[in-house]
């Protein structure tokens, strides 16, 4: 009766890891083929804010960006 039980809270704790380690491999897969932000998002968000970014600029708040993914 105790193995059972033992047995069951093992499976679900192991399933419970196997899952999120699955969903946040395809998570990151998926956000690397479809970034959230591209280089003309962040060109019109420094527009809007009242400059007119550079190249260097807006290839520096990418790699910002991509650090954290």
């Amino acid at each position: 009766m105790w193995a059972e039980i033992l047995w069951c809270i093992i499976g679900l704790i192991v399933g419970l890891l196997i899952g999120f380690f699955l969903a946040r491999f395809f998570m990151q897969r998926y956000l690397k083929k479809n970034p959230p932000i591209n280089e003309k998002m962040i060109e019109v968000m420094m527009t809007s804010m009242g400059r007119k970014p550079s190249k260097k600029q807006v290839n520096q708040v990418m790699r910002e960006m991509n650090k954290f993914m």
